[in-house]
């Protein structure tokens, strides 16, 4: 699965580039959506990559997103993915959810949007692409590294 994170804001681009960023469920900066991947949000992307980055995320990182900052209030917790879905931890559904076992849908009330803080440090240029320094476009598993700045203070709560 693709996490794609916006990065900068649509301001006086297209109508088409905006119904794009909608369509991926990020309207605004530092959102980042959780996509499969496939033609279709290949396309968009494509459509919005100067305005994005985006790589593969892995269990552990999307594991952190769902317990801080998921859509539910007070975050996804064992027992509430164990009432409503077939797995016990909120671990094994983010790896069912990146091995396409499982989907958000699953869950009630969960997006696959997430709101995010800035990153710690910043971003390295926002107009620049990513291996040129830059913080736009493809980055592959580097993308885990920019959500782990992204998710705060509270991502530390229980370690």
């Amino acid at each position: 699965m693709y996490a794609v994170l916006r990065v900068r804001s649509s301001f006086e681009k297209s109508q088409g580039q905006r119904k794009t960023l909608e369509q991926l469920h990020i309207t605004r900066v530092n959102h980042c959506s959780i996509l499969p991947i496939n033609g279709s949000v290949d396309g968009m992307i494509k459509k919005v990559k100067h305005l994005v980055t985006w790589g593969e995320i892995e269990p552990q990182t999307l594991s952190t997103l769902l317990k801080n900052r998921s859509s539910i209030d007070g975050g996804l917790d064992d027992d509430l993915v164990s009432e409503h879905t077939e797995y016990g931890t909120v671990d094994e559904f983010a790896e069912a959810l990146i091995s396409g076992d499982a989907d958000f849908s699953d869950m009630p009330d969960l997006k696959n949007l997430f709101r995010l803080h800035p990153p710690r440090g910043g971003y390295k240029g926002v107009k620049k692409p990513y291996k040129n320094g830059g913080t736009l476009g493809y980055r592959g598993k580097d993308i885990n590294t920019i959500l782990e700045k992204m998710l705060g203070p509270e991502a530390n709560k229980g370690e």
